[in-house]
């Protein structure tokens, strides 16, 4: 499995040569709702501030951590399956931090419930797979910015894609997985919401 993860990755890394600058510059977290596709969640306003049952129970934080409740609309033609990221690119690590990133979602799947991101997978529909998040875990994992190091963004998105499923190696990293979701990607839509800790 694994071989045949990295000839695509290969693959892929050959057709990326021939990218503009432009194309390799742009934020992969950059939000679009494309043709109608629309993501959205009764939990979490769009530009608004995220609940703190969202925050993550370690690391130095005590929240639920609990996914929020998902949904998306107007599905794009053509989608096989989706793939659903969580990303903070002001975490001061360099490379930000990926709180959550599922793929092999069934294109007939048009929501999350809340606490689909359990670890085990067990609220999410059969096939799905969470892959490792940066805290090492396979499920959500919550937000914990710093104290005191005001307001981090948080881009949440549902990518529509022409597979049924993506192959991946157990131990896949999130960076590894969002380069097979890149390379399969017919349309994306998300939002951005915050969240901070006061300093104590």
């Amino acid at each position: 499995m694994k071989k045949t993860v990295l000839m695509s990755v290969l693959a892929g890394l050959s057709s990326t040569l021939a990218f503009s600058p432009l194309t390799l510059a742009q934020d992969h977290n950059m939000q679009s709702q494309q043709a109608g596709f629309y993501l959205h969640s009764p939990d979490v306003e769009s530009d608004g501030e995220i609940d703190s049952s969202f925050e993550y129970d370690g690391f130095g934080c005590s929240g639920a951590n609990r996914s929020p409740e998902l949904h998306w609309d107007n599905v794009p033609a053509g989608t096989r399956s989706f793939a659903i990221s969580v990303h903070d690119p002001d975490a001061p690590t360099g490379s930000g931090w990926w709180h959550w990133r599922v793929v092999n979602l069934p294109a007939d799947t048009t929501s999350l419930s809340g606490n689909a991101g359990a670890v085990g997978g067990d609220n999410l529909p059969a096939n799905a797979v969470q892959v490792r998040n940066d805290y090492g875990d396979k499920g959500w994992g919550g937000l914990c910015p710093p104290e005191g190091a005001g307001p981090h963004r948080y881009h949440f998105t549902v990518h529509a894609l022409d597979v049924e499923s993506i192959e991946l190696p157990e131990d896949a990293s999130a960076a590894l997985a969002g380069f097979m979701i890149n390379q399969h990607e017919i349309a994306r839509a998300g939002f951005v919401a915050t969240y901070s800790r006061d300093a104590n």
